[in-house]
């Protein structure tokens, strides 16, 4: 089990919720923080802590970002014109993994990222390996024909636990999915609240 894949649930632990919405999250069982410490009471929160903790569950949710990915990212949506805010979601949603995730080629966003750099997905006809590849609408996202009967793509397809969101069209007898357009943040099928308004407040003070 890699870092990456075995902090998903520290995250969740961590947030104290179930972010991803799975059915073995930690959190379902103990709604208290990780560590010895983690049954203390909550004090409440300032409103930096508010904000970073907005910050750290929305870079969680793609995969545990590094903060420079994620500030990154940041700095293009704060570029476009709009509401920074909703460009950060839809930046964030245009990534390639986020995309084959959502798709339901595979059962998490962890294991998306290490689907797409193993070479198992083609954008228009073509492979791509970088999980951070911005996907544009109307592109076409497949799973390359040797990959399509993998356990963990034949795993995720049978997952009831989360829809398609309307923003793809996907194909899963053949495997494809189509970005038909950038979401907006009411769009985007979290389980669970996110406040990237407060991720804009935290970067705009720090």
């Amino acid at each position: 089990m890699t870092k990456r894949t075995s902090a998903k649930y520290k995250i969740d632990r961590r947030m104290g919720e179930n972010i991803w919405g799975r059915p073995k999250s930690p959190v379902n069982k103990r709604e208290y923080g990780p560590g010895q410490h983690g049954q203390r009471r909550k004090n409440k929160l300032s409103d930096f802590g508010t904000q970073l903790r907005a910050k750290q569950k929305l870079k969680g949710y793609y995969g545990d970002l590094t903060e420079k990915q994620f500030r990154k990212i940041y700095g293009e949506a704060e570029r476009v014109k709009g509401d920074t805010g909703e460009m950060l979601v839809g930046m964030l949603e245009r990534r390639l993994d986020a995309v084959v995730y959502r798709a339901k080629f595979v059962p998490t966003i962890f294991a998306a990222r290490q689907f797409v750099n193993h070479g198992h997905v083609t954008v228009n006809g073509k492979r791509v390996n970088i999980a951070s590849y911005k996907v544009s609408e109307g592109d076409l996202i497949e799973v390359r024909q040797r990959s399509k009967q993998l356990a963990i793509v034949l795993e995720a397809v049978a997952l009831a636990e989360r829809d398609v969101p309307d923003y793809m069209e996907v194909d899963h007898n053949k495997m494809t999915a189509k970005f038909i357009r950038t979401p907006s943040l009411s769009d985007v099928p979290y389980p669970v609240v996110m406040e990237p308004n407060l991720v804009v407040e935290y970067y705009a003070k720090n």
